[in-house]
């Protein structure tokens, strides 16, 4: 059995496609997987970590402008398209797929588009509630199309070649109780725990604002635990709480890094973060009330429209980033951790909206193209 999984431009991409590749080979000895990335994409360098070859072609995105820098991408990109069918045609020559399975990212699109006209079984699953070009433009000739959200099925001409299995979250994030982390993390009183974290696209922004929010808190007796996660603004965060006075205290942990993620999430009572298709995945999973702050950094705003299928839910509160500041997050941090009935209802619509067994249901749904294929 020869799988291949084509992806990349975030880790949001890549990570589904590394669980999945996991599955097939522990339940199928023997099973090869190759994956396909763009020249120089983050997943040439996610990938190989994973232990998994990874093979690439020439491909960009186009740009939503009638500048000429853009314009002239645009063409670049035309002509790359070109170059990149011929190259997935020479892996697709070379590995001999019997399935081909899209993630994410401008690179699945010459490589399932290719298989689809060989008559090999394909699919596509798109993490993000939403879907992007590349994901619309593979609908019309995939086998399959894999959602996350029920709310996704709507978006795509036709709607009964997509199934809803939710996207598929590591198994750390299910190992431990809430009780079960926080003693694991050292926490042995009744405060809370505040989880706060931001990605890499507009992070300045909020670590600027979440320095202002813990310095309210240290002020105000610091009545729950926070840990926040400052990753390449550490120094910068440090800085700001040193001159507003903010002294180290058991209560308020920054970190540069949390390597721990899931033990973190598992024992907070409250997140705040963006809203990455794995971020809003992980918090359903787990069913963690969240406070999200989309980044406005992002093509076609789709952190937004992510976190509102959440909000809509009853599960998380949108904050846009434009109305966002260190006392507005302070102020709804202290509102929701003072009403524990309304966390227990937008925990409870997380388990609803959730698919914990997401990568179970994603191999079902592969494995049972597959015996499609072979009739």
């Amino acid at each position: 059995m020869n799988i291949l999984f084509t992806c990349g431009g975030t880790a949001g991409h890549v990570n589904p496609a590394v669980a999945l590749a996991q599955m097939f080979q522990a339940r199928n000895p023997g099973c090869k997987v190759l994956f396909v990335g763009a020249d120089g994409g983050m997943e040439t360098r996610l990938v190989p970590k994973e232990g998994y070859e990874i093979e690439t072609v020439t491909i960009t995105n186009f740009r939503r402008s009638l500048s000429p820098a853009a314009i002239g991408h645009n063409i670049r990109t035309l002509l790359n398209m070109n170059k990149s069918k011929k190259q997935a045609n020479a892996i697709l020559d070379r590995f001999k797929p019997d399935l081909v399975v899209g993630t994410g990212g401008y690179a699945s699109y010459p490589v399932v588009n290719a298989a689809a006209a060989r008559g090999i079984p394909t699919a596509v699953h798109e993490s993000n509630a939403v879907p992007g070009l590349t994901t619309k433009a593979l609908a019309k000739v995939v086998d399959q199309v894999m959602v996350g959200f029920e709310e996704s099925r709507s978006h795509y001409d036709d709607p009964s070649k997509v199934v809803v299995t939710g996207t598929p979250v590591r198994e750390d994030f299910f190992r431990y109780t809430r009780r079960e982390a926080r003693e694991r993390l050292g926490l042995h009183d009744d405060k809370p725990l505040v989880l706060s974290v931001w990605g890499s696209l507009g992070a300045e922004v909020m670590n600027r604002q979440m320095a202002e929010c813990i310095a309210l808190e240290y002020r105000a007796g610091a009545p729950y635990h926070h840990v926040h996660g400052a990753g390449r603004d550490y120094a910068a965060v440090q800085e700001q709480l040193r001159q507003a006075g903010v002294e180290p205290c058991p209560e308020l942990d920054v970190r540069e890094y949390i390597y721990d993620m899931p033990l973190v999430m598992a024992a907070a009572d409250l997140v705040l973060c963006r809203a990455g298709a794995s971020t809003i995945a992980e918090i359903a999973a787990i069913a963690r009330p969240a406070v999200l702050v989309p980044s406005p950094n992002v093509v076609a705003d789709h952190q937004t429209k992510n976190a509102r299928v959440l909000a809509n839910a009853g599960g998380a509160v949108l904050l846009p980033e434009s109305e966002s500041s260190g006392e507005k997050l302070y102020e709804l941090i202290r509102t929701l951790l003072d009403d524990a009935p309304r966390r227990e209802n937008m925990s409870r619509a997380l388990r609803e909206m959730a698919v914990p067994d997401a990568a179970e249901q994603i191999y079902h749904t592969l494995t049972g193209l597959m015996e499609k294929g072979k009739k």
